[in-house]
């Protein structure tokens, strides 16, 4: 029953495989690509489930019992996460096939979906860190062609940006691979905790840990993100939300694992480094959405905020704050794929950037206009919508561990990210219109469906809280207790 787990990552490559040879069939494309959505959506609820009554599942790839082989581990964080950016990939799918347009469906833009799906969902699920890295490669690969899709100047400009700055931090990445290989002699994460926590984390070990905060704070945006506004701002809307949602999950992901499972010794050093990153992430993000006057660039800040927010909760290190920290990443994925989608329409509306220029959009699409209004209240964190309960706990977490500036920043950043979408929602959407009911343009359909589905999931995470909280309070145990992970994996009677 173990071989479920590896499902997430190979079911998309081998689909993404066989649409290169549907190239010029876009309908079959189209189909083919949902219903594998839909598959690998039904198989991480099954996981998921399996989890709660077998606990942490492995497979042991070729027969090599951990530490020696390769593997894949299915703990509830992990599958949560995986499950959430299946959901994204489907609804960002079904909003790309009413708006990417023929000539980017003909480009392979499917096959590279799915291969950018099958690398996120193999770095959430790999227990192999050096598979990490391929993992991360994988994904990254594919976002390089979704950036450039259609070869815009601008695009071919961000996307030279986005390549270089991603090789170098792979470089570094493999340096800290191989000083820790030499250090440790093993790549298993769990293994990798146990030899740690066995001899202690000496300098040496804190140093790598520390270069491995620099590669994962590039790729999840964690204050070095100098490279996330003009990379998440040129490709195609539906490209924008998937980049949005789940890019940088990835590497905050990394940065959950190696710092509450392989490197947690040394938090004075460690854990402070993250918290001053993530107090600093927050002001930039904010100082950049309170500044922004295009629509494109207050999203992408608000994307900022999010990172530095949730990388407060790591810092904070209580189990409350890991439960507010998996909650919020999962109402992350779901909030900024809808804005990033309904940004995206705005502008295809209306033909503006500029948030001055567009006005009066709800007396035309009025439906349109307040499904903006309710993810504006989910960010900020109304209740009962999806961010309330994450920025409770964590806060809750930060008042246990007395981080009172970092709770001060945490939640100040919510007044700016109010601030700079209700900037958005008044001006765009009140006032006189500046759209003729001659040159209206229609709404596509799959566009309002991907937005109402998103909606639909943002409110039933925040009412639906409490059948979640099996599993988020499952997954933070976990988090905070890393030596079920570690029995989990190295137990070779599993």
């Amino acid at each position: 029953m173990n071989n479920i787990i590896v499902l997430p990552m190979i079911v998309p490559i081998i689909t993404a495989a066989l649409l290169v040879f549907l190239n010029n069939n876009i309908k079959l494309q189209r189909v083919v690509s949902l219903v594998t959505m839909i598959f690998v959506i039904g198989t991480s609820v099954v996981l998921l489930q399996l989890i709660q009554t077998e606990g942490i599942m492995r497979i042991d790839f070729s027969g090599w019992a951990p530490p020696f082989g390769i593997l894949f581990v299915a703990d509830s964080f992990s599958v949560l996460l995986v499950l959430t950016a299946s959901i994204v990939t489907a609804i960002c799918l079904i909003y790309a096939f009413s708006t990417i347009g023929e000539r980017h469906e003909k480009m392979y833009f499917y096959p590279f979906v799915l291969f950018l799906l099958a690398g996120v969902n193999g770095s959430f699920l790999t227990g192999d860190i050096f598979n990490l890295f391929v993992c991360f490669e994988v994904m990254l690969l594919a976002s390089y062609v979704l950036v450039a899709l259609g070869g815009g100047k601008m695009q071919l400009r961000e996307s030279i940006k986005y390549v270089l700055i991603n090789v170098v931090a792979s470089w570094i990445f493999l340096v800290a691979l191989a000083f820790m290989y030499g250090t440790l002699k093993t790549l298993n994460m769990a293994h990798i905790a146990q030899r740690v926590a066995e001899a202690g984390q000496d300098p040496l070990l804190t140093v790598v840990a520390l270069v491995f905060l620099i590669v994962f704070a590039l790729k999840g945006g964690l204050l070095l993100f100098f490279w996330l506004p003009g990379s998440y701002s040129v490709p195609p809307t539906a490209v924008q939300a998937l980049f949005a949602a789940l890019l940088t999950k990835v590497g905050m992901y990394a940065l959950f694992r190696t710092f509450t499972l392989m490197f947690p010794l040394q938090p004075e050093v460690t854990h402070t480094a993250i918290g001053v990153m993530a107090g600093l992430t927050i002001i930039a993000g904010c100082m950049g959405a309170f500044a922004g006057r295009d629509v494109r660039t207050i999203a992408t800040y608000n994307v900022i905020i999010s990172v530095g927010f949730i990388m407060a909760a790591l810092s904070i290190g209580t189990e409350s704050a890991m439960a507010g920290a998996v909650y919020y990443l999962i109402h992350d994925m779901l909030g900024k794929a809808l804005l990033f989608l309904l940004i995206g329409t705005m502008v295809l509306l209306t033909g503006e950037i500029v948030v001055k220029n567009m006005n009066g959009l709800i007396r035309i699409y009025p439906v349109f206009g307040w499904l903006f209004f309710i993810m504006m209240c989910a960010l900020v964190g109304i209740p009962p919508l999806s961010g309330f309960i994450g920025k409770v706990l964590i806060g809750q977490g930060a008042v246990e561990a007395e981080a009172y500036i970092l709770l001060a920043l945490a939640f100040g950043s919510s007044i700016i990210v109010l601030y700079s979408l209700m900037r958005i929602f008044l001006a765009s959407f009140f006032g006189e219109t500046s759209i003729n009911e001659e040159d209206k343009i229609r709404m596509p359909r799959g566009a309002m469906v991907s937005f109402v589905l998103l909606t639909i999931c943002i409110v039933a995470l925040g009412v639906g809280a409490e059948g979640l909280a099996v599993y988020v309070n499952d997954a933070a145990y976990t988090l905070s207790n890393p030596s079920v992970y570690i029995d989990a994996i190295l137990n070779t009677n599993k």
